[in-house]
């Protein structure tokens, strides 16, 4: 299919008329499985439509309401209590990334991360999980911020992603993320047993190579317009897979990590990333793990 025509078919489902009631309507949910879909099947022609990505992302997240003057009562707040880690962290954010430096301001990503830090401030007792700012938040936060028209839209998906999706990802002992790093391990040892024996030969697990690609659901990974195809994939099927496209990511650079004699040089920083390539590999190795250990993988980031 063309991206016109890729186009069209989204706008098709975006437009077709529900009713107004959000709370598991029945056109919602259908309209979900077909841009799930198309998602994979074709990809979100945000060259062609660039009002594609940033609709869909919302319908994915469930993101139907943005009270303006809630955000804008946090941002009047100023600095939350942990500003000064937050600025500590955001002026490196993808700072290689130009065309990113040049549509997101520090200043924006600090506001948006100090405005969730008083939000859950104030949902702290009517929640099971705190939140607070961690490592890793900023890059989480950057492709909303990039992708959404405004930063009112940014911040209410970002709060639905990391309350909904990920929590246990940004807690403060990054439990989701060592529990993600030791599924990958494991799944690394069902679907290639060679190269898992191989990089533990070296001393090297899950933990020492793949922290910042599980940390950041390969946000760290440039380019961003790829980071931006692989999170249309994690968005439409869960944070769980990127696990998996973490592995995909290994095995294109399998044969160079066997060969070499300290694999570690190769796996500090990954080859530019190919999100068609990764999702085909991830899709693929699903079928391979064994059904329990996917219910693990599915639940690890916001189940205990």
């Amino acid at each position: 299919m063309s991206a016109a025509a890729t186009a069209h078919s989204f706008n098709k489902i975006l437009n077709a008329p529900r009713s107004s009631s959000k709370s598991r309507n029945p056109d919602i949910d259908e309209g979900i499985k077909k841009l799930r879909r198309l998602i994979l099947v074709d990809g979100i022609p945000s060259a062609v439509d660039a009002t594609l990505r940033p609709r869909i992302w919302k319908i994915l997240l469930g993101v139907y309401d943005l009270p303006a003057e809630m955000y804008l009562e946090y941002v009047a707040r100023g600095p939350c209590e942990v500003r000064e880690k937050i600025r500590n962290d955001t002026f490196r954010t993808l700072a290689t990334d130009r065309g990113f430096k040049e549509r997101v301001r520090e200043d924006m990503l600090i506001r948006l991360l100090d405005a969730f830090v008083w939000r859950n401030y104030d949902r702290q007792e009517t929640q099971q999980l705190g939140f607070t700012y961690v490592q890793g938040m900023n890059v989480l936060a950057a492709p909303f911020l990039y992708t959404m028209p405004s930063e009112l839209e940014a911040f209410f998906c970002f709060a639905k992603f990391i309350e909904e999706s990920c929590p246990l990802y940004v807690q403060p002992t990054l439990e989701g993320v060592h529990r993600g790093l030791k599924l990958l391990d494991r799944c690394l040892k069902i679907v290639d047993p060679e190269l898992f024996a191989h990089l533990r030969s070296k001393n090297l697990s899950a933990e020492i190579y793949a922290f910042p690609s599980v940390l950041t659901l390969c946000a760290c990974t440039p380019p961003l317009d790829q980071v931006l195809q692989l999170w249309d994939f994690l968005l439409a099927f869960g944070v769980h897979l990127n696990v998996l496209c973490v592995i995909a990511q290994l095995l294109l650079i399998r044969e160079e990590v066997i060969k070499s004699a300290s694999p570690m040089r190769l796996l500090r920083t990954f080859p530019p990333l190919d999100a068609l390539q990764v999702i085909g590999i991830a899709v693929t190795l699903v079928r391979d793990i064994p059904s329990e250990l996917y219910d693990e993988l599915v639940r690890h980031p916001y189940e205990h």
